[in-house]
């Protein structure tokens, strides 16, 4: 038991963490929250491993700098914009641009972010005359890592939970500080050294684990692939199952027809790719070319 009341407590792992800081540091109004600081890290480590495989397998890495400047841009409209239009009751008869930069009300959504990756990833496609089956299985694995790193984000936020649970990964946060409650979590308060806490899921924490899980799983077996185009349709399919059930233990949905609407998205994620697998592993796809013999050089003496 902690002697002093923590910010966010892991009472059956036995882990607490006291003054949880949101900001990176602050001066006057100006401030860089740890949010940020997660999302731009995940940015770099994940467009560090897309390079990396680009200059192992002989691609220009200069066309993944490319990509990551388009990608940057489209994934923040995507973030904005999917959020915006699954919650547009916070948004209606408001400036639609100026609420749209107005990021400080939060408000990003990872699926809008990875559509507008996949859209930047055709551009430059077209763009650079590469197959789009080449970009997606370079840079593929690198969405579930920047998703992987950017979800502590979401720690720091004291946001992307879910409900009430006991189970042995249950999070107590401080009701004071949580982004967001529900009647349903407030029927059940605990009370620790006069602080009140929720007792939930840290769907942030299943839903980053699991991502560091599947780009491991995918960099091993991306050289052992099957067809051109494979890694993105195993993220799809893993991610997609992975966020169907995760998303259920949420309390902060975004809703469309009172359905949510990242639970229909990993529906469709989970059809597009396994039919695309089947199509796949069926011959039905092209399947990678051997990669060129290296010649044999003899060392001049």
């Amino acid at each position: 038991m902690p002697s002093y009341p923590p910010d966010i407590w892991f009472p059956n792992l036995g882990i607490w963490f006291r003054r949880i800081p949101v900001y990176v540091f602050s001066i006057g109004n100006f401030a860089i929250y740890w949010y940020a600081f997660f999302i731009v890290l995940g940015i770099i480590c994940a467009a560090l491993l897309a390079f990396w495989y680009a200059a192992k397998t002989g691609q220009k890495v200069s066309d993944y700098m490319d990509l990551l400047i388009l990608g940057i841009i489209l994934a923040f409209v995507g973030l904005r914009l999917y959020y915006m239009i699954f919650n547009w009751h916070q948004f209606r008869g408001r400036n639609v641009i100026l609420a749209f930069f107005n990021l400080r009300e939060g408000g990003l959504a990872i699926y809008g972010g990875i559509i507008g990756a996949l859209l930047a990833g055709y551009i430059i496609s077209k763009r650079k005359k590469i197959p789009i089956t080449t970009i997606v299985d370079t840079a593929g694995p690198s969405l579930a890592l920047g998703q992987a790193i950017g979800r502590f984000g979401n720690f720091f936020n004291r946001e992307a939970f879910g409900g009430y649970t006991d189970n042995l990964f249950a999070m107590r946060i401080r009701v004071d500080q949580a982004m967001y409650t529900t009647p349903e979590l407030l029927e059940r308060v605990y009370t620790f050294a006069g602080v009140e806490y929720m007792q939930v899921h840290p769907t942030f924490l299943y839903e980053a684990v699991f991502n560091f899980i599947l780009v491991t799983a995918l960099v091993i077996y991306r050289p052992h692939k099957r067809f051109d185009g494979e890694m993105i349709f195993l993220y799809m399919l893993g991610y997609g199952l992975a966020r169907f059930f995760i998303e259920g233990l949420r309390t902060d949905q975004l809703m469309f027809f009172a359905i949510p609407a990242s639970q229909i998205m990993s529906i469709l994620f989970v059809l597009i790719a396994a039919v695309m697998l089947f199509m796949g592993y069926t011959g039905r796809l092209k399947k990678p070319e051997p990669a060129p013999a290296k010649k044999n050089r003899r060392r001049k003496k």
